[in-house]
């Protein structure tokens, strides 16, 4: 249980910098940007380059092991925020952008956490655990876009510019907190019997549910939240506070009910309640067509939050229980290569989409991508329950 307190303790932490780039990213893009349909770009590319890193940061951490990987990373995301400060006061649209690729290859390493905190419990902790190691991201919702806000102006002359050096102090501390972080034993004995290929692994029906769903809920759910900030300052003139409130009213959905959500699993079952996420994405969705004023944007993005968080702690206990120990490298890259590729596509897609089509085109689009994974999921009764009970 050690670990995954650390764990949380560094996810709050870290999250805060995704958390920070969500917000400025699409602001600094509207401002820095040489077209508008590029608005979104530094956002869309934190994404990209969480999406690029998966592989080499699951592949580098099985060869070094966790706990180097984790400090690495975090050391890195922390030069890069510094990257980030310089390039917005010298007003360089590729720099920031380069910054945020950067800031991504640490997400990797980020969604990772909750693969090494199942590493640290018994098997049927394994839904508790995952949930929380994301409570960190409770944390983070609030610590992130208030510290963006505040150390806005750290730097006369260059707004935002301290935002991202009170960034690197963040991830600074997180290097530190994960420190602590022990090895658990037997983990570099499991890895040495390989298993099953990748093909074989890959191939279950449970392992392509597992990442399809993963893969629909941070697809939508990024698609939604990337275009949130750019509608709200440019269509509807919102100051930051207001826009950073909304943000934080989301991130804290998506991680609070981590509280509680390995419970649901524990009682109701993961089948019900990777299904009660898919409503809950779909509700969002409805209410965010609708939506012309602030509660509405507040209840369309809270609903966004807890939707994924029930769909994707579902999926993510779902895939655990499709390798063995000496195949989770392999098995768990493959995953998040799927899942945050799709991610990085609804990210660069979602400023073009917001700019070429609207916010009520962003919504009903998500909303047909949930129906058909609803329809998955209810097919699917069987795959679930047979990979709970194995």
């Amino acid at each position: 249980m050690r670990n995954v307190l650390i764990l949380s303790g560094a996810q709050a932490l870290a999250m805060s910098g995704i958390s920070i780039v969500l917000l400025l990213g699409g602001i600094l893009g509207a401002e820095l940007a040489p077209t508008a349909v590029l608005t979104t770009l530094p956002v869309a590319i934190m994404v990209v380059g969480v999406a690029l890193s998966t592989l080499p940061a699951a592949f580098l951490m099985r060869r070094v092991g966790r706990k180097p990987g984790f400090i690495g990373a975090a050391l890195l995301a922390g030069l890069a925020a510094l990257i980030a400060g310089f390039a917005v006061q010298i007003g360089s649209f590729v720099m920031l952008c380069t910054a945020t690729f950067l800031i991504g290859a640490q997400g990797a390493f980020l969604q990772q956490y909750r693969f090494a905190a199942t590493e640290s419990v018994d098997p049927s902790q394994s839904g508790r655990a995952v949930s929380f190691v994301l409570l960190g991201g409770i944390a983070a919702a609030f610590m992130g876009p208030e510290i963006a806000v505040r150390a806005s102006n750290l730097i006369p002359g260059t707004i935002y510019m301290g935002s991202f050096i009170a960034l690197a102090v963040l991830y600074g501390l997180a290097a530190i907190v994960l420190l602590f972080y022990q090895k658990q034993q037997g983990q570099a004995t499991q890895t040495l019997d390989p298993g099953r290929s990748l093909r074989a692994v890959a191939s279950q029906p449970t392992f392509l549910l597992a990442v399809f769903v993963a893969a629909v809920s941070y697809g939508v759910m990024t698609f939604v939240m990337t275009a949130t900030p750019v509608h709200l300052t440019s269509a509807h003139g919102y100051a930051l506070g207001t826009t950073s409130n909304i943000l934080k009213s989301h991130i804290a959905a998506m991680y609070i009910p981590s509280l509680f959500t390995g419970v649901l699993i524990d009682r109701l079952g993961l089948q019900r309640v990777m299904v009660g996420g898919a409503l809950t994405l779909l509700a969002s969705a409805v209410v965010g067509v609708g939506a012309s004023n602030l509660p509405g944007y507040y209840a369309a993005l809270i609903l966004l939050g807890l939707g994924w968080n029930l769909l994707f702690v579902g999926a993510t206990v779902l895939l655990t229980k499709t390798y063995a120990p000496g195949e989770r490298f392999r098995a768990q890259a493959l995953n998040d290569f799927t899942v945050f590729g799709v991610q990085a596509t609804a990210s660069l897609s979602a400023g073009a989409a917001l700019q070429l089509a609207g916010w009520q085109v962003v919504n009903i689009i998500g909303f047909a991508l949930l129906l058909f994974t609803l329809g998955f999921l209810l097919r699917g009764q069987k795959i679930i329950r047979s990979a709970v009970t194995a």
